[in-house]
């Protein structure tokens, strides 16, 4: 049997909540003009993304997107920055 009715609104609600806070977030990133505040909304335009991910039931992306770009990439911009 296939999800019910009530668990692909859920997820697609879900979808659409974090397609908004990314879309904001990445937004956000730009329109920043400081750069510590514009590398915190990409950490939180990233992970959105990872959540877009798990709504799509790609855990692995999810896990490589917090992983890879999260704790490393988003860490050595900030790290740069405080240089």
């Amino acid at each position: 049997m296939g999800p019910t009715l009530k668990e692909m609104t859920i997820e697609l609600l879900l979808f659409y909540i974090f397609a908004a806070i990314a879309v904001a977030s990445a937004i956000l990133v730009v329109a920043s003009r400081n750069v510590v505040h514009s590398a915190a909304f990409l950490g939180a335009t990233l992970f959105a993304v990872a959540g877009l991910f798990l709504t799509l039931h790609a855990e692995f992306l999810a896990g490589v997107q917090v992983i890879v770009y999260v704790g490393g990439i988003l860490v050595l911009f900030v790290f740069v920055i405080m240089l």
